[in-house]
């Protein structure tokens, strides 16, 4: 009787430590794919950062005028935008839908924005701009700098087929709409 119980106990431990393992590997691969996502933009590898995003997502939003966004964005002479920092709020346990594995992810990008060669009215008008998009209190203007540090709260699905190689996609506002053609029900009433 005993060996049985302890036997039982050893599988049921086993079971677990396996279980929480096999959630952390998903963890981590997660993670990798959207700490390389933030890097792409950081270090300003554009074309490396649209083939981290999701192919479904280009059929939806035209692939040449995104990587044209992305460069008007990133490497503009009136605005230079750094990414300072990325923390990670949460990472959703991957759902296996339609023979994909999504998972939702919420994290903090941290943004320095350049804006020092404006004149003060279009300073204001970033500031009024960069409130709207990412929220009341997440944007601080350093005027000895002439710049905004923005902690801009993000959320992007990460798509996966094998749970090693994942995607990413944006889950704002802006887009949910257009996720609608690309992202299963039960992941967009998620977001």
């Amino acid at each position: 009787m005993k060996t049985k119980l302890i036997t039982a106990l050893f599988i049921l431990i086993s079971t677990f430590s396996f279980a929480q393992t096999k959630l952390n590997t998903d963890d981590q691969a997660i993670r990798k794919s959207m700490v390389y996502f933030a890097n792409t933009i950081k270090y300003k590898n554009l074309d490396q950062t649209v083939d981290s995003i999701y192919p479904k997502f280009f059929t939806i939003v035209n692939k040449q005028q995104f990587t044209q966004m992305l460069n008007m964005t990133y490497n503009n002479p009136f605005v230079k935008i750094d990414v300072l920092d990325m923390k990670f709020i949460s990472v959703g346990k991957p759902e296996l839908v339609e023979g994909e594995n999504f998972s939702i992810t919420s994290y903090y990008l941290k943004l320095k924005a350049d804006v020092s060669s404006m004149n003060e009215e279009m300073k204001k008008s970033i500031s009024e701009m960069l409130t709207k998009k990412y929220g009341q209190g997440t944007v601080e203007y350093l005027a000895k700098e002439g710049a905004y540090i923005i902690n801009a709260p993000m959320k992007m699905v990460a798509v996966s087929k094998d749970k090693k190689n994942w995607k990413v996609v944006f889950a704002d506002k802006e887009y949910k709409k257009q996720l609608t053609k690309i992202l299963p029900k039960k992941i967009l009433d998620k977001l």
